[in-house]
């Protein structure tokens, strides 16, 4: 992050931490986004983290099968 990059991609950025780990990591990657403009892309299976974003895509059998606003 020391680099402020202008995209970062995650992949299941919280699949194998520990809670308070994961926590801190998504804290990390949104205020990243906020503060500096970063642009985020996530991929992740947690309905909770999902609901954080902007916007959500859904991937259903490798097709685009749902394009959502986030709450």
């Amino acid at each position: 992050f020391a680099t402020r990059p202008q995209l970062l991609l995650a992949d299941e950025p919280t699949g194998n931490l520990d809670a308070e780990t994961g926590r801190a990591v998504i804290e990390l990657m949104f205020s990243l986004n906020r503060e500096v403009g970063t642009t985020l892309i996530l991929v992740t299976h947690d309905e909770a983290l999902a609901r954080r974003c902007d916007r959500v895509l859904r991937m259903n059998a490798g097709r685009l099968a749902e394009v959502a606003q986030a709450a």
